[in-house]
């Protein structure tokens, strides 16, 4: 992968923490000037804040997947509409404060839910749609949100360096 993540299972028991960790990195970055925070590099690359909010959204869904496979087995789970939401939702007219903070908020609620599952609740499955649907357990669930923490973080910087 470009971002050099690595599913390795040694890293489910930290997921919850790095979660908050990387959450207050994206706070950090969206302190940065709005105008390079809205600017898309390209017509069909995301800006620096509209990555900010996916990974928000991301978190939220992750955390409604996860407590889903806890009172249903092998749920098959709905695409989140990762490329409507960007402008269903108005992802580039959002204040970066308040994506700041929600990034948070969001990273704090999915934690809750991972720290609370107990050894069984990790091989828990769900029907998983990315790269191509499969049947998941939910450690695979906690590090592939993992990667779009990692993975977005890149991105972002990488705009804003440039």
């Amino acid at each position: 992968m470009e971002c050099g993540f690595d599913y390795e299972a040694a890293l489910v028991p930290e997921v919850s923490a790095l979660a908050r960790v990387h959450a207050a990195e994206y706070a950090t970055l969206l302190g940065q000037d709005e105008e390079r925070l809205r600017r898309r590099p390209a017509p069909e690359v995301w800006s620096p804040l509209e990555y900010a909010c996916h990974v928000r959204d991301v978190l939220l869904a992750q955390r409604e997947r996860v407590l889903l496979a806890r009172r249903a087995d092998a749920p098959a789970l709905e695409p989140m509409g990762r490329d409507e939401r960007v402008e269903h939702d108005g992802y580039n007219d959002q204040r970066p404060s308040d994506v700041a903070r929600q990034l948070d908020d969001a990273a704090l609620l999915f934690a809750n839910v991972l720290d609370r599952l107990t050894p069984p609740d990790w091989n828990r499955t769900v029907i998983y749609n990315f790269p191509d649907r499969q049947e998941r357990p939910l450690h695979w669930l906690a590090l592939h949100t993992l990667h779009e923490l990692r993975h977005h973080l890149l991105d972002i910087r990488r705009q804003l360096e440039s």
